[in-house]
């Protein structure tokens, strides 16, 4: 079985998150990167190709060029990953669909909701795969959670705790990663809530399988002269009675990337933290905490096809991100036989990503009227 060939859109010399999905794509020998438009500037994306190791005729300036190219070749890309600044999802995902490629998207699905509306209706009328990359729907532990709740295990779920916390926007800094994310013309109208908010909206859901129907949300620029959020509290209904709060942060000094979760059911708990994701404290009402850990005694099949190596050995970032791509090579190969994915392949789509944007906007609706309750289904 031949690798499946990847583009790349974004990501050139300098940029961070192309190279974690460059790394992510490798782990499991499942993709080779053959192709991209790293840079919108031809020189930083000839020299960016040239330091992947690209042939020079598969080094593009303009990712429109690259898409009609890619599709006429007989050994054109099969997927394309957009890794730009958000307001540079849009127009590449949809000239690549368009030219029947699939898609793999770093999220938030874009900067406007006009953009995202665009992009689901190019997935409806290309028939190809569209797959955002919500990393942490891939670590092991989370799929295992969230089979758990399916199963019952918890009960019915009553609260649901999400927060997201970061300190590196504490104050005004200037520097390729910042300088984007502050910028609303780029980033779109929600800081801290879109960059990071969205994750934990989209981790809540994944892991309990409810759906948000209204929030209550307050947003805050602390650093002076922010023109977007960088602090963010927000309540949420659920579907069926449940109580969620989502905290998102990029002004939280001493937290570097910490992602926690905690789902409280009628009989049984969860929690799980980002920074230290292979441990799960599972408590059943009246019975002591049990830890779970990644790959170990009581593994569940959701969370041993995405482990790698023993338990014991640290997992992470990298291979959350794998596990998508591994899981979208799966999709993409059956995608014309009709085989479904094994249940264990759960992959967030166009449709998640339409979900955070009525989340983002939402939450920008409420703020804006002093946190009234708003609809966010």
């Amino acid at each position: 079985m031949r690798r499946l060939r990847l583009g790349m859109v974004g990501g050139g010399q300098g940029a961070f998150i192309g190279g974690v999905h460059r790394m992510a794509a490798r782990l499991d020998g499942q993709w080779e990167l053959v192709a991209g438009a790293l840079s919108s500037d031809p020189q930083r994306a000839r020299a960016s190709g040239l330091e992947l190791g690209l042939s020079e005729d598969r080094i593009y300036s303009s990712y429109r060029d690259m898409a009609a190219k890619e599709a006429a070749r007989p050994d054109g890309i099969d997927a394309v990953a957009i890794v730009t600044p958000n307001h540079m999802h849009a127009a590449p995902a949809i000239a690549f669909l368009e030219a029947g490629i699939h898609v793999i998207c770093d999220k938030p699905l874009a900067s406007t909701p006009e953009d995202g509306a665009a992009i689901a209706k190019a997935v409806q009328a290309s028939n190809r795969h569209f797959i955002l990359t919500h990393n942490y729907s891939g670590y092991p532990l989370i799929r295992q959670a969230r089979e758990m709740v399916r199963a019952g295990l918890l009960g019915d779920i009553r609260m649901v705790q999400v927060e997201y916390a970061q300190d590196w926007l504490t104050e005004e800094t200037s520097n390729k990663q910042a300088d984007w994310r502050t910028d609303p013309a780029k980033s779109g109208a929600g800081g801290a809530i879109g960059d990071i908010g969205t994750h934990a909206f989209h981790l809540a859901g994944f892991v309990t399988s409810l759906t948000a129907t209204q929030l209550s949300a307050e947003l805050d620029s602390f650093v002076p002269g922010r023109r977007v959020d960088d602090n963010a509290m927000v309540m949420l209904r659920y579907a069926g009675g449940a109580k969620g709060a989502l905290w998102a942060s990029q002004v939280a000094v001493g937290q570097e990337n910490a992602l926690r979760l905690r789902v409280y059911g009628s009989k049984a708990s969860i929690v799980w933290q980002q920074e230290d994701p292979n441990q799960m404290q599972f408590t059943r009402f009246g019975e002591p905490t049990q830890t779970m850990t990644r790959g170990g005694a009581g593994s569940w099949e959701a969370a041993a096809h995405a482990t790698r190596i023993p338990p014991g050995h640290p997992e992470g970032y990298l291979e959350g991100f794998a596990t998508l791509y591994s899981d979208a090579a799966h999709l993409i190969r059956h995608s014309d036989d009709g085989a479904p994915l094994p249940e264990h392949c759960i992959l967030p789509n166009v449709q998640d990503g339409l979900a955070g944007m009525r989340f983002i906007a939402a939450c920008l609706e409420s703020a804006g009227a002093q946190g009234a309750w708003v609809s966010c289904d």
